[in-house]
């Protein structure tokens, strides 16, 4: 297998209404089969939330990461992914969430780090464009001047690679810290008030609204790497709903293995 580049292929853009958090978990899995299937093209997806969530890497612990109680009370629902990595904290419109669904030909011959530095390089270049000065931390973060801005996961399989990336444009933190239990203590020797400082939104950077970031990101993907509209296809999506009425919405899948 020959390495290819950005440009050999033929990218899609899928950016639709807002949806569930266990449909999201469950959509990453099916277009990632899709893509390394070859039924799907290469695919940029920007993610609506259509309700806050916590969203635990695949190999955390629930009960070490997450303070269930807490997410109860705010009305947040825990979710699992199938990439590793930390818990994200989200409440739409507060934050921007994107994957990519990318051949492994395109990474073909790249450590891990070299892999997620590729895949954010894109996005470093759209927010230098929007005035910030951002750049990758290895293994798995964007960050800036004035704190870290996101966090990436990736997962390879059968044939095709998942990148998805979580960026803070606004965050309430004291909630962020009220259900994840890993922020507290990481922070509990220096005060709350460091948590804002710790993940630094976008929209202070900026001053744009959300929107205006998301479309600054996906110009700057189609100038470089080539974007056409597409959708979502009614196969793809009835698959994904029936993994997050099953395997994503399981207290196994959810919960910790005993």
């Amino acid at each position: 297998m020959m390495r290819t580049d950005w440009r050999d292929h033929d990218w899609q853009l899928i950016h639709t209404a807002p949806q569930s958090p266990t449909l999201h978990m469950a959509l990453d899995d099916v277009l990632t089969h899709e893509v390394g299937a070859g039924r799907r093209a290469p695919t940029l997806r920007i993610w609506e939330w259509a309700s806050p969530a916590v969203v635990i890497g695949r190999f955390q612990s629930l009960r070490n990461e997450v303070d269930s109680e807490a997410a109860r009370r705010h009305g947040i629902e825990v979710v699992r992914r199938v990439s590793g990595g930390g818990a994200m904290f989200i409440e739409p419109g507060n934050t921007i969430t994107y994957s990519i669904y990318a051949p492994q030909s395109l990474v073909k011959g790249l450590s891990f780090q070299e892999a997620y530095a590729f895949f954010d390089a894109w996005v470093l270049q759209a927010l230098g464009e929007l005035g910030i000065k951002a750049w990758y931390q290895p293994l798995n973060d964007i960050t800036s001047e004035g704190g870290k801005i996101a966090g990436a996961a990736q997962v390879h399989r059968g044939g095709a690679v998942l990148h998805h990336v979580t960026m803070a444009y606004d965050i309430d933190a004291a909630k962020m810290l009220d259900v994840l239990r890993i922020g507290r203590e990481k922070l509990s020797d220096k005060g709350t008030v460091s948590a804002a400082k710790r993940v630094d939104p976008l929209r202070s950077q900026t001053g744009l609204p959300r929107e205006a970031v998301i479309e600054r990101m996906v110009a700057t993907f189609r100038r470089l790497h080539g974007l056409s509209d597409g959708s979502l296809r009614a196969d793809e999506l009835v698959q994904a709903e029936a993994l997050g009425h099953t395997k994503f919405s399981s207290p196994a899948w959810i919960g910790d293995v005993a």
